[in-house]
């Protein structure tokens, strides 16, 4: 699994610290659009703790990239995607969510979720701590634990797994904003493992196409190349996972699922028009929100 805290090489300006240094940053990329959705006047949701995540550094890499507000539908989907999912599976008798690589999710503060839930954060100690020093003063709906570990570390992480499945009868696996930043060895052996415990019977996770993943690496290589870079799109979709004892339930298209929440601009629109197969899912730029089952 990939090294989320190697560091960066030099940035343009010779000497100068890149702006994303690791994959603990792009967490903090990734608030600023929780931000911005929650301070319009018809956000889909709130997130009152992202601005605050976020901070300067994360307002100053939205800044730097060159797709810039173009890339703002896409993350506000997948948070809205991933709310739905997670209410829907809390519902259906969910009472353990355990969220891999966490990073500033603030889903347990600003959903409305049973007190008797229980949620656990897996992430580094770095952004673990940050967060927690931002939200020392609030408090969240439901029992939250974080866990500070490095996922890589493949024997803790299985560990965990069966201490967290044994304390638990049906546990949801979340894994937002991960899968994209790992081979699909690393991810193979990351399924293989969440397979192991009889209690994780559902996963959320987002997948993108060998066409977005061109797409990004051509447009966005020169501020993720070194710290952060996309690896994860197979060929096959979510299919990938049937062969590591997890079936695809439930494929919700970004783009779709944009159009439908009035989030595209004319353009995009346009293309969101076009029909969906998987063919046009491997081809095309393409990206999704899946709920899987254990088989």
């Amino acid at each position: 699994m990939a090294d989320k805290e190697s560091p960066a090489h030099s940035s343009s300006a010779a000497g100068a610290e890149p702006l994303i240094r690791n994959v603990s940053d792009t967490a903090r990329w990734v608030a600023v659009y929780r931000a911005r959705e929650t301070e319009r006047p018809d956000a889909h949701f709130r997130d009152p703790f992202a601005r605050r995540l976020a901070g300067e550094r994360g307002e100053q890499i939205a800044k730097s990239m060159p797709l810039g507000r173009d890339s703002d539908w896409s993350m506000i989907t997948r948070t809205c995607l991933g709310d739905d999912l997670i209410n829907e599976q809390v519902q259906q008798g969910t009472d353990m969510v355990i969220n891999l690589a966490a990073g500033l999710d603030a889903r347990p503060y600003r959903m409305q979720l049973p007190a008797s839930l229980k949620w656990v954060e897996v992430d580094l100690p770095e952004i673990l701590s940050y967060k927690e020093e931002i939200l020392r003063d609030e408090k969240p709906v439901c029992s939250l634990e974080r866990i500070r570990l490095d996922l890589s570390n493949a024997p803790a992480r299985r560990d965990l797994f069966t201490q967290l499945g044994g304390r638990c009868t049906k546990a949801l696996i979340i894994t937002e904003g991960l899968l994209i930043y790992l081979t699909p060895d690393d991810v193979a052996g990351l399924a293989k493992d969440l397979g192991a415990p009889p209690s994780f019977q559902s996963w959320i996770l987002d997948i993108a196409s060998p066409g977005l993943l061109r797409m990004l690496a051509k447009k966005m290589a020169k501020q993720l190349h070194h710290a952060a870079p996309f690896k994860f799109a197979p060929p096959e979709g979510p299919n990938f996972f049937i062969t590591y004892g997890w079936k695809p339930v439930d494929v919700r298209s970004l783009l779709k699922n944009a159009a439908r929440l009035k989030r595209l601009s004319f353009f995009m629109s346009l293309f969101a028009l076009l029909p969906e197969t998987e063919k046009s899912r491997r081809d095309r730029p393409w990206s999704g929100v899946c709920l899987l089952k254990k088989q």
